[in-house]
């Protein structure tokens, strides 16, 4: 055999190999950036979703949906008021930790309709604070999930504290940093 055909053999076993495996690393390139961008919330989607490839689809679907929300930063007026407004819900644990738990879970759904996230189904509003907020929205569900024990009656004064760290973590991030002037 000629060492042109030898070598035209091998350039061509070269592109046959990268055809077939440049889909399959840049597959992996998407799922590494969406892992690192959602954290455990990917993990959720892609068992919740059955594959990766709905999952990765939901999760874009997310980041397209918040990028049209036109979300807004709190003025200071409106941080200071809410932080007053958080100092109370902290304040009535003491005495009514139930009810305290109810009324952070509403604070927080102010606070985001305020900042324009659509707030009238939980799934959604956890959606879209996984974009946002990749970290807390694990913390979000489960505080929602003990806010429901406490409607049912059925939290005990811990899981009502931590629900009430968790909703704090997500409360303190809503409000952000950088507060405008208006």
């Amino acid at each position: 055999m000629n060492s042109t055909y030898i070598i035209i053999a091998v350039v061509l076993i070269l592109v046959v190999m990268g055809v077939i495996l440049a889909p399959i690393f840049s597959r992996r390139k998407r799922s590494e950036k969406l892992h690192d961008q959602f954290g455990a919330e990917y993990d959720l989607a892609v068992e919740t979703a059955g594959n990766e490839k709905k999952a990765h689809a939901e999760l874009n679907e997310r980041q397209k949906h918040v990028d049209t929300l036109n979300i807004r930063p709190l003025s200071i007026k409106e941080r200071e008021r809410y932080l007053a407004d958080w100092a109370a819900v902290q304040l009535e644990f003491v005495d009514e930790p139930g009810k305290a738990i109810e009324d952070a879970d509403g604070l927080i759904m102010e606070v985001m309709q305020l900042r324009n996230y659509p707030i009238s189904d939980f799934e959604q509003r956890a959606a879209d604070v996984s974009v946002s907020y990749p970290a807390l929205v694990g913390n979000y569900r489960a505080a929602r999930e003990i806010a429901i024990k406490n409607k049912q009656h059925q939290a005990d004064t811990e899981e009502l504290r931590q629900a009430l760290i968790y909703y704090r973590s997500l409360f303190e991030e809503l409000l952000g940093k950088d507060a405008v002037v208006v």
